[in-house]
């Protein structure tokens, strides 16, 4: 089995390099490997997240294991360019990397140079040979905010190498029950039901966030209307709905911004008074929709919302619904939700809302607007939500505490 994941590892390799010529997020990925050196280190902290979004999900442990461990450098890995290029200078790390490549030399090589005293994975993210190397050289893995659904690998008949990953794991701190049992049923109990740590950030976001002066001017007293992480599906669905309501402001906030992108979303508003916020000084009394054309706003806009719309839902996957439903505002999104518990549980309790075309979205959004003791509702019930949930990081931390007392 290690000679097969040896093999897709290679033949990913070189898909890879192809995919590189062609497409940007490949080729930073590419370049981002080959460029950078790893600096020597005779101890560190090591945090490994996918993405952007499991940076912050796992922000709120990182946090604090910096704040009680001052001494210790912390090293910061990514597999995506899209964490890496948005955090690789920030001050919570000594050092930030893409993760070479998951082979036995590379992994060796890396562990070699930051040697590690702990390292903690969120959510997800298993790579063979930086978990036997962390486990034979008795490292202190933890995989935080796990969460496990029965049609993953590990669970398949095929999935005997994943399986081996999850028995090289110290110790699990998961979302839910459902993801405990199922890694009982492997014979793992190394398992804590902490909740998820994205609850901490989202809450200690809204408790102070950003002012954002122009979106309090633009909103300027009218309903406002955020759609935040969006992609074309499901900005498509949007002209008729702002043509309906004059009265309402419109922001969205694209998950992708490259200029074609932006673009491609002011095609699709045509005959609509659109602004980029590159272009803020633009904005008039006429202005209805304003473009966000940068990174790292969409967290404090919310604040400013009535009304929130998650992209991603009709491709791969919603995005995040918590930094919304934290500020206690109702949440729609796409089709494509099922993987996300937290939603299910806002559709649920009332407070989110799932549609499948623009129909759909306009019946949805009227009804909310036409009804405000049901959008009043929905936003103290989206708020409660985040509120009863934290607590995952005290949790992880008192037990990273009691097994490293010094480090």
């Amino acid at each position: 089995m290690v000679a097969t994941y040896n093999i897709i590892i290679y033949l990913y390799t070189k898909l890879l390099a192809l995919a590189a010529l062609f497409n940007n997020k490949a080729k930073l990925l590419v370049k981002g490997r080959e460029a950078q050196v790893v600096k020597a280190l005779p101890k560190s902290l090591w945090f490994h997240f996918a993405s952007l979004g499991e940076f912050e999900q796992g922000r709120p442990v990182l946090e604090e294991v910096k704040s009680k461990y001052p001494d210790v450098p912390v090293v910061i890995t990514f597999f995506s360019p899209s964490g890496y290029e948005v955090r690789k200078n920030t001050a919570l790390a000594d050092a930030v990397y893409y993760l070479p490549q998951d082979t036995f030399k590379n992994a060796r090589q890396f562990i070699d140079s930051i040697n590690p005293v702990m390292a903690v994975f969120t959510k997800y993210e298993y790579w063979y040979h930086y978990f036997k190397q962390l486990h034979s050289r008795h490292i202190p893995l933890y995989v935080i905010s796990g969460i496990f659904r029965p049609g993953q690998v590990f669970f398949k008949w095929y999935g005997s190498l994943h399986r081996e990953m999850l028995k090289m794991v110290t110790w699990f701190f998961v979302q839910d029950i459902p993801s405990k049992h199922l890694l009982q049923n492997l014979g793992i109990s190394n398992v804590t039901i902490s909740g998820d740590t994205r609850f901490d950030r989202v809450w200690a976001n809204a408790q102070a966030p950003k002012a954002l002066q122009h979106i309090a001017e633009f909103k300027n007293g009218k309903k406002l209307f955020v759609a935040g992480s969006t992609w074309p599906a499901d900005e498509a669905l949007f002209t008729q709905l702002i043509n309906q309501h004059p009265g309402w402001r419109f922001v969205f906030a694209p998950h992708e911004i490259g200029d074609s992108k932006i673009a491609g979303l002011e095609q699709t508003l045509s005959g609509i008074l659109t602004v980029r916020h590159s272009n803020i000084e633009a904005l008039n009394e006429q202005t209805r929709v304003l473009i966000i054309d940068n990174m790292g706003m969409l967290s404090a806009l919310y604040q400013y919302a009535d009304m929130v719309y998650i992209g991603g839902g009709f491709g791969a996957g919603i995005h995040n619904t918590l930094e919304a439903a934290a500020f206690g505002v109702p949440v729609i999104f796409g089709p494509n939700y099922q993987k996300f518990k937290e939603a299910r549980d806002l559709i649920e309790k009332g407070a989110g809302f799932s549609i499948n075309n623009q129909e759909e979205l306009l019946t949805t959004v009227n009804r909310l607007m036409a009804n405000e003791d049901l959008s009043n509702a929905a936003a103290q019930i989206a708020k409660h939500y985040v509120d009863s949930h934290i607590g995952a990081t005290n949790t992880i931390m008192s037990y990273i505490i009691d097994k490293h007392p010094l480090l």
